[in-house]
Parts: structure tokens; sequence; C-alpha cells
């Protein structure tokens, strides 16, 4: 059986360049939804500010989630790649499922309890998408 580390590990070796684009949209995420939070804030508007930090915190979440399952997904692709009909392990759909709704219970209960406004949680999710065009824009510049 393989375990997370053993995925890591053979994401790392496989792919060193993919893995530093991986960790560097990591981090923009949470330095975009911290500055975006920042300048709100500085704005006057605390409750939108905090709404920008969660939602880039679990776009975070998300994005990691994300990874680690897919790394689940080619680890037994690899396992079962003689086999003529290769099996996806249900634990991969049950945590797709189960991220996606993480996130959404996470957001209506501070929606509701909080009172923190859904549109700042939903615009604080983005920073994962300009972070990633960052990184994007990065490579592009890099490989030349």
């Amino acid at each position: 059986m393989t375990t997370s580390v053993n995925i890591s590990q053979n994401a790392e070796r496989s792919s060193p360049a993919g893995l530093q684009t991986e960790r560097r949209i990591a981090w923009l995420t949470l330095v975009f939804g911290s500055a975006a939070s920042a300048g709100t804030a500085f704005a006057g508007s605390r409750l939108w500010a905090a709404g920008l930090l969660i939602g880039a915190v679990l776009a975070w979440l998300n994005f990691r989630w994300l990874r680690r399952g897919l790394d689940a997904l080619v680890a037994a692709s690899a396992a079962h790649a003689g086999a003529e009909k290769p099996r996806v392990p249900l634990g991969a759909y049950f945590g797709a499922l189960f991220r996606y709704g993480l996130i959404a219970l996470s957001v209506y209960a501070i929606f509701r309890i909080l009172q923190v406004p859904l549109a700042s949680m939903v615009v604080g999710m983005c920073a994962l998408a300009a972070a990633a065009i960052a990184a994007s824009v990065y490579e592009l510049f890099q490989s030349k």
C-alpha cells in the first residue's frame, strides 16, 4: 500500500519544476489573500477583510487537498498500469466530494454565525486563480 509520504516523494522526483510551481501557487494564494485582506481592513471594512482572508485560506486548503487527491490517483494508476480494467479507489471519489462539501459547509457556517459577507469569501477564493496566473506568467518569463 502506498502512503502519502511515498506519493509526495514520487511526485518530487518526477517533476521538480512542477513541484516548485505548485509551491509557488500555494504561497502566492496566501500572499494575495492576505494583501487584499490587509488593504480592505485598512480601508475600514473589517468584515469584508475577514471574508477575503477566510476565502483565501479555504482556496489554499482546497488546492492542497486537490494535490493530495491527484497524487493518490497517479499512484493508483501506476499500480494498475498492466491491468485491463484499472480501478479508481473509492476513497478518491469520496475525497473529492468531501473536499467540496467541507468547503461549502465552512462557508455557510461562517456566513450564518459570524455574519461575514458571502461575496467577500467568494472573492477571497479567487486568490487561488490570481496565484495560478501569476505563477504561470512567472514560468513563461523564466523559460526564456
